[in-house]
């Protein structure tokens, strides 16, 4: 893929709309615009969806615990997304059952009366009815969990997919359709015009070293956390607008469950939902929610949110997970609205659905929601610009619009998630037989996946590969590090890059991958080098 001197700009630097942030929100909006007729360039300063949107508990959902704060409205808006997006991206989008076991009559009863509206709200795009089931038939669907004193349980049903490949192929879309998207591009000022209004933005290659300047009729702020930072280029006194809450997960061996259903933990010692849920042949369990005064990239899990979630865990599965059985853990920083009272103690009452506003003449920031409702959120957003900057567009047409690899063709081969491009990375082993050689003797994942993400998927280093396209940082942090020399290796016949960079490469990436190991556990010291 281009940097953005590589291509042949006929518009001399003046977009329709220039985005910020290249998360679910801003590729969103970017492909909401593109297809509308607008000319669309979109900036991320790292890799796509590498904060919050690489980091979600992996559901595409309408909230149940938002039905349980009387959010119905949310819950709506979010169910009928959830079907929209089931069948956009049907590569990804795959209907998940949750079992919530029950250890009293009155559980029992509360979350079937809720999960029957629940069910009700999404009409159309219901995925299924709930239904209660018996210790016995409980036990047979999920034999790991704790027998003691159940009283049966309730099923739904729900959404799950991966975020941050669900993230790449949006991306692909939207390129498809005309946008320009750019990762590794920071902005590093907003452009303003004689009258004070911003007309667009200063940008740094962080690859290439290259500085210019692309002017807009509207900018968008889509950058999740780091909002706050983007008003302030524009006025250094601005109020927060966000206040970021940790959201923490652990992942452990699939085992401790037995199951091909999801665990919904309905109500934990402080009140809050926790799930764990099947996902790449392991068990993702979580979340948090911890508020925070800092923002970063890498943010990391505190001791306490850790034992916390292996506490839950233990009391629920018959087997208790103890810190060893950690092989992963990742924190990701929800952009929730600060707020106005002061009190920030607590995020339990910030309101978890989206905030859009003109922040100043030619500069809109978006800014909370969810993945789930990443396409109505870029479809207010395209909207609102279109008003503001008295733009020429076209009706928003993504609600019937197929996501890049979306097939209905599925079955249990890993390549799968691929979806449509399954054939091409096949091809790619056809061609050069070595490239269907595994990365590692416990994962399925092929070498010739690596070379395709870095001509079709714009992966840059080490991280974007093991982090984002395959998964296997998030999934099991000592297998990513004995990965990451050929990985290396490839990539730099790729990049066309020397042997000091895979070293530098490899160095980088251990020391990152340091961070998912959990600290109680001993760690390598001396990293691998590329020979």
């Amino acid at each position: 893929m281009k940097r953005l001197h590589q291509y042949n700009l006929t518009n001399n630097g003046m977009w329709d709309i220039i985005i910020i942030g290249g998360g679910a929100t801003g590729l969103g909006t970017a492909l909401d615009a593109v297809t509308r007729g607008l000319k669309t360039l979109l900036i991320e300063q790292s890799d796509f969806a590498k904060g919050t949107s690489s980091r979600s508990t992996k559901l595409v959902h309408g909230g149940v615990r938002y039905l349980a704060q009387g959010d119905i409205g949310l819950v709506k808006h979010a169910l009928l997304e959830r079907g929209l997006l089931q069948k956009n991206a049907q590569h990804l989008v795959n209907k998940e059952e949750f079992i919530i076991p029950c250890y009293d009559w009155f559980s029992v009863a509360k979350y079937l009366t809720g999960l029957t509206i629940y069910d009700w709200l999404a009409g159309k795009f219901s995925f299924g009815k709930s239904k209660y089931f018996s210790k016995k038939q409980t036990l047979d669907m999920m034999p790991g969990i704790n027998e003691k004193g159940l009283k049966g349980s309730v099923r739904y049903y729900d959404g799950k997919f991966d975020d941050a490949r669900l993230a790449i192929n949006i991306a692909q879309t939207a390129i498809e359709q005309g946008a320009v998207l750019c990762n590794y591009t920071k902005v590093t000022a907003l452009l303003k015009n004689s009258d004070g209004g911003v007309n667009g933005v200063e940008l740094l290659d962080t690859i290439t070293g290259e500085i210019s300047q692309q002017h807009a009729k509207v900018v968008i702020n889509a950058t999740g956390v780091f909002v706050d930072d983007i008003l302030k280029m524009n006025n250094p006194n601005s109020k927060k607008m966000v206040r970021p809450s940790q959201g923490v997960h652990v992942v452990l061996d699939k085992s401790f469950l037995e199951s091909e259903s999801a665990l919904m933990i309905p109500k934990t010692s402080d009140g809050r939902v926790l799930f764990a849920v099947p996902w790449h042949q392991h068990l993702l369990v979580g979340t948090t929610d911890t508020p925070l005064n800092e923002h970063s990239l890498e943010p990391r899990a505190l001791k306490e949110e850790v034992d916390f979630i292996m506490a839950t865990a233990a009391s629920y599965f018959k087997t208790k997970p103890v810190e060893t059985d950690i092989l992963s853990v990742f924190s990701g920083l929800r952009p929730l609205a600060a707020p106005t009272n002061g009190d920030s103690s607590s995020t339990k009452e910030i309101s978890r659905d989206h905030k859009l506003v003109v922040s100043a003449k030619g500069l809109i920031t978006i800014t909370g929601g969810k993945w789930t409702t990443y396409r109505r959120m870029a479809e207010e957003t395209v909207d609102l610009a279109i008003m503001h900057a008295n733009l020429s567009a076209n009706p928003c047409i993504t609600k019937t619009l197929k996501i890049h690899g979306s097939t209905e063709t599925k079955g249990n081969h890993h390549l799968d998630i691929y979806g449509t491009d399954r054939a091409n990375i096949e091809k790619l082993g056809q061609q050069e037989p070595e490239l269907n050689e595994k990365l590692h003797p416990a994962f399925p994942y092929i070498k010739a996946e690596v070379v395709w993400s870095a001509r079709n998927e714009m992966a840059e280093t080490i991280e974007d590969i093991l982090s984002r396209r395959l998964r296997i940082l998030f999934i099991d942090a000592y297998a990513a590090k004995e990965m990451a020399p050929v990985v290396a290796s490839l990539l730099a016949k790729e990049l066309k890059q020397q042997i000091s960079w895979e070293n530098d490469q490899i160095n980088n990436f251990n020391n990152l991958a340091n961070g998912y190991i959990y600290q109680s556990v001993e760690i390598e010291t001396q990293p691998a080098l590329a020979k």
